[in-house]
């Protein structure tokens, strides 16, 4: 039987570390993502987390039922530093855009915990505020609700794909990198256009563009084809 969560409240009471610091899920958290920054997914466990906070690792129980309750509330930071800040101007497009771009920013500054926790559905304050904005900036721009509920999902599943998508390149070893971004300009740009006429006419674009995130240009493409539908929704 799991144990017990002690409120926020009633830990604030407890006794510091050994070093001094009073511990709080904010902290916590902290801390884990300073691990995961240093050592990857494996890295994460509750005896490094005690170590890194100089408290026995069964202290962490108190305040997370698990490792994956934990995960959930490293997703859920993550949302809210993407959204602090952020108000909505009352220019639909322009304010999806922005939490977008927000978003995926917030998750690739941190992609080793971007790949723990984007496919992550956390029920969680930062998340519920997140869905509760989008759907509103999308109602409030006249949009039906089974057209809101379509390009929300859309909006919200690309986002997060895309971040997990280049998370998982900044995730790996720079040496690995730069060979991959190498290939742009080692191999594309070399093919004859005898044979790969398509790839060679390309090639000095694709190298360009094809190490950087696509990500601004789906949500573009996104927002055009929801402009789109809105237009068709007003003129009747």
């Amino acid at each position: 039987m799991p144990k017990a969560v002690v409120p926020e409240e009633r830990r604030r009471r407890r006794r510091p570390t050994k070093s001094g610091t009073v511990l709080s899920e904010r902290l916590i958290v902290e801390a884990a993502l300073r691990l995961l920054r240093e050592h990857g997914s494996t890295g994460l466990t509750a005896r490094r987390l005690g170590l890194a906070l100089d408290c026995d690792p069964s202290t962490l129980y108190r305040y997370f039922r698990g490792m994956d309750e934990l995960t959930l509330a490293i997703g859920d930071a993550l949302i809210g530093e993407a959204l602090r800040g952020w108000e909505p101007t009352g220019e639909w497009r322009a304010d999806l855009r922005a939490v977008g771009l927000r978003i995926h920013a917030a998750y690739v500054a941190h992609p080793q915990a971007a790949q723990l926790t984007t496919s992550r559905v956390t029920g969680r304050p930062n998340e519920l505020a997140a869905d509760e904005a989008v759907l509103d900036v999308l109602r409030t721009a006249g949009f039906p609700l089974p057209d809101t509920v379509r390009v929300y999902h859309a909006f919200i599943d690309q986002t997060l794909a895309f971040a997990a998508l280049d998370a998982a390149s900044l995730a790996l070893p720079r040496a690995s990198q730069r060979a991959d971004d190498a290939v742009w300009r080692s191999t594309y740009a070399r093919l004859p256009a005898a044979t790969h006429p398509r790839i060679a006419e390309a090639a000095p674009l694709l190298s360009a563009r094809m190490v950087t995130s696509a990500y601004p240009t789906a949500l573009d493409m996104l927002l055009d084809s929801a402009a789109a539908r809105l237009a068709d929704v007003r003129a009747g």
